[in-house]
């Protein structure tokens, strides 16, 4: 079956980095475009950061300059490295794999929990 399994999510200050992980399986990787998407309590789950290409990258205006997204397809794994966190940055962080070819095929992580304390 498909999985994707985040991890790296928790408590950190304001100021301070987590990574995120997010490890898939049971699909070949290579043929889906990977993203971070977040939903804070009351918000809509909005789209964090993207790996259209290896060339084209995207992020959400909140993030740019503070959030990486990398993905290493050796390890069907992408990773979000947030830095200089703020309290805004909380929300739980989801991994979403889409197929390149038929877009309406895709599968989410499990969500992961991330908490920044001023």
């Amino acid at each position: 079956q498909v999985q994707l399994v985040e991890s790296g999510g928790g408590l950190v200050q304001a100021g301070e980095s987590l990574r995120l992980s997010c490890a898939a399986s049971g699909i070949i990787f290579s043929t889906y475009v990977m993203g971070w998407y977040r939903q804070a309590p009351g918000k809509q789950r909005e789209l964090v950061a993207g790996f259209i290409s290896s060339s084209t990258t995207n992020y959400a205006d909140a993030v740019k300059g503070r959030f990486t997204i990398s993905r290493d397809n050796a390890k069907n794994t992408v990773y979000l490295e947030m830095n200089s966190l703020k309290p805004e940055d909380t929300a739980v962080y989801y991994c979403n794999a889409k197929n390149i070819r038929d877009s309406w095929i895709n599968y989410w992580g499990q969500g992961t929990q991330v908490t920044v304390s001023s």
